[in-house]
This record gives structure tokens, C-alpha cells and sequence, in this order.
């Protein structure tokens, strides 16, 4: 009989190793929601809000299927970009004003909220005197933030600017204050 209870043991302690290294059990919250999982609830809300299809890239570096190389970033703020990227995910859109659009973001973001995230912050401004406006919603998800951003300005520039990205918050918060400070923009003279 101690045999057979050896075995038992043996095989309960192979499948808890199994299972944690799937990333289930402790710490696999993290792991079942990471970039492709919020890629994943980013599109479903864009597309179920009727946003237009983008045809500007996607936020984040290549996926982890995988997909087409990109270069050797070359520079320090090419190599602070390419780290950022790693840690982000998301949809935009830059384009010709589209009917009912601030509806629409809406709409995505209640779609957000049904999977969950959190609304923290809300701002909208005005940009113009002409109607032009600019709205951010704030959400978080499991140590993720979004931002979903609209930005109409249809009597001045007849378009809008729309996007829903994504951030990692233990990713990015590896980047250095020098690489923040290239990614903001404070540091774009320095070589």
C-alpha cells in the first residue's frame, strides 16, 4: 500500500507543477490576462460599437504568435519605443469624421466595463471654438490601464482621432525616468 500512495503523491505533485506552470493557481490571474487577452477585449468593443476599421498600426510589438520582424532599433528613443510597445496593446483611428463617433466610443467603453474594467477618470475639454473636443476615459483591468481617447475637431480639420491603448502597469514601470522622459518628449534634443 505505501507504494501506491508514493505514486499517488507523485503524480498529485507532477499536476500541481503542471498546472502552476500553465499558469494556473497562483499568479496565473496575471498570465491568463495579458496583451492578447486585452487585444482581444479592445477589438470585440471597438468592433461591437460599429468604430470604423483602422488602417493605422496596432499599439504593442509584434504578438507572441509571432509576426513579421521588425529592425534593430538603432537609437535611444527607438529603443525606449520598442520597450513601451512591448508592454502596450491597442486599436486607433485617425481619420474622416464618423457619424455618431463620441456615441460610439461610448458605447466600446460600456462594452469595456461589461469585461469588468474599472472606470477611474473622465475628462473631456474643448479644443476649439469651433466645436472641436477631446475626451479621456481612464479604465483599469488586472494591473492593465487604458485610455480610451477621442479627439473630433470637425469644423477645423474635418476628422477624428480615436484610440483605445493599453498598458501594462508592472511592464512599464521597468522604463527608466530617461526613457520616460524620451517618451514624453522632454528629452527629444539629447542624443
Amino acid at each position: 500500500m505505501r507504494g501506491r500512495g508514493t505514486r499517488w503523491a507523485a503524480v498529485a505533485g507532477a499536476t500541481v507543477v503542471a498546472l502552476l506552470g500553465a499558469g494556473c493557481g497562483p499568479g496565473g490571474k496575471a498570465e491568463a490576462f495579458g496583451r492578447t487577452a486585452v487585444d482581444a477585449e479592445i477589438a470585440t468593443a471597438v468592433e461591437g460599437a460599429g468604430l470604423p476599421k483602422s488602417e493605422l498600426p496596432p499599439f504593442g510589438g509584434p504578438t507572441p504568435t509571432g509576426s513579421t520582424p521588425r529592425p534593430t532599433p538603432s537609437t535611444e528613443l527607438e529603443r525606449a519605443m520598442e520597450r513601451a510597445a512591448a508592454c502596450s496593446a491597442g486599436w486607433q483611428y485617425a481619420g474622416p469624421v464618423v457619424d455618431g463617433s463620441r456615441g460610439r466610443v461610448e458605447k466600446a467603453v460600456t462594452a469595456l466595463v461589461g469585461e469588468e474594467w474599472t472606470q477611474e477618470q473622465r475628462q473631456v475639454e474643448k479644443l476649439d471654438d469651433k466645436g472641436g473636443t477631446s475626451l479621456l476615459i481612464t479604465l483599469k483591468k488586472h494591473g492593465w490601464t487604458l485610455f480610451a481617447r477621442h479627439h473630433s475637431a470637425r469644423q477645423t480639420l474635418a476628422m477624428d482621432v480615436i484610440s483605445f491603448q493599453a498598458s501594462e502597469d508592472s511592464c512599464m514601470a521597468q522604463l527608466t525616468e530617461g526613457e520616460r522622459d524620451l517618451l514624453s518628449g522632454e528629452d527629444a534634443e539629447r542624443p
